[in-house]
């Protein structure tokens, strides 16, 4: 009996992992920091974080049902995760309206305008976060004080963020404790350092990411600010570095491919936000950074490609 010689498409190898249980993932390491928000802003975190969600669940299934014509799930974990990301970029006191503006924008123009999951240039969430950050200014940056507003949302009392109060050359902004345990001010992703550290670890340990991009981004911020005079641990704890580091520059679809790409990628991340923060009009730029450089990933892929199997060798 003859057999037939099947040839598939690659990958040959591979592992029982897919793109929904690697998704789960994610959303399981922002848990210790989602209750941390909760912990910090009380019921501001749970209405901007429920909101964001729907917004971007039905906008991807409006768009892919009814503009694209495709087949899609009611319930989309991708678009869960962009709308949790989304919402840490966020203050826990943004009217609803706008939540759900950042949604349509993050998922209609940031995913699926290029076409859908794996298609997109852009991290959605930031797409989301730097068009209301432009649009909305005032009410993007109203921060409400942690602790005291629990059970607070429309009418919150606020203040400024560390960064704000380093731009503005206040003396003494930065409480480190605060930083670590969800003390201080900032949108819902980047007020406890510990918890996205946890959830981090827990990436890295599950190997969802790699070590590549989020030592190189945090490394070289912390020097770049260490050269320039500044505090480096203002630079790692303040703002939504760690939050930037861990769960949004090492997005697949938008992050290089190999080691060595990660790792350029990852340190021009550093200094660009180091620069923004330092120069630029804006407190906080890891946003813009990670954005700008989601733009240079194509060409980063194409000069840094992965070794092949077998290159370089000779047999013998």
């Amino acid at each position: 009996m003859s057999r037939l010689l099947v040839i598939s498409e690659s990958p040959h190898i591979h592992t029982g992992d897919t793109t929904q249980r690697i998704m789960w993932r994610v959303l399981l390491a922002l848990v210790p920091a989602f209750l941390c928000a909760v912990y910090s802003f009380g019921i501001g975190a749970l209405i901007v974080t429920a909101t964001a969600m729907a917004g971007c669940v039905a906008t991807e299934f409006l768009i892919a049902r009814y503009m694209l014509g495709r087949r899609a799930p009611f319930v989309s974990v991708s678009a869960m995760l962009t709308g949790v990301l989304l919402a840490f970029n966020l203050p826990s006191n943004l009217p609803v309206w706008i939540v759900l503006i950042g949604s349509v924008v993050a998922i209609g123009v940031g995913k699926m305008s290029f076409g859908g999951l794996g298609c997109n240039i852009f991290n959605p969430a930031l797409v989301g976060r730097v068009f209301l950050l432009l649009s909305f200014p005032q009410q993007m940056t109203t921060w409400p004080l942690p602790i005291v507003n629990r059970l607070r949302y429309a009418d919150a009392l606020t203040g400024a963020t560390s960064l704000t109060q380093i731009k503005e050359g206040v003396a003494g902004a930065v409480d480190w404790a605060g930083e670590a345990i969800g003390a201080t001010g900032g949108s819902l992703g980047e007020v406890a350092g510990f918890a996205l550290i946890a959830g981090g670890l827990y990436l890295l340990a599950t190997r969802v990411i790699t070590w590549h991009i989020p030592v190189s981004m945090l490394l070289s911020a912390g020097l770049f600010s260490l050269v320039i005079g500044n505090d480096p641990f203002v630079e790692l704890l303040g703002g939504g570095l760690l939050l930037g580091a861990l769960f949004m520059a090492t997005d697949y679809v938008t992050s290089p491919m190999s080691h060595s790409g990660m790792l350029l990628y990852g340190v021009m991340i550093g200094l660009i936000t180091v620069v923004i923060r330092e120069w630029g009009a804006y407190p906080e730029g890891v946003s813009f950074a990670i954005l700008l450089m989601n733009g240079a990933t194509p060409l980063i892929n194409r000069y840094m490609k992965p070794r092949k199997v077998g290159e370089g060798r000779r047999d013998g």
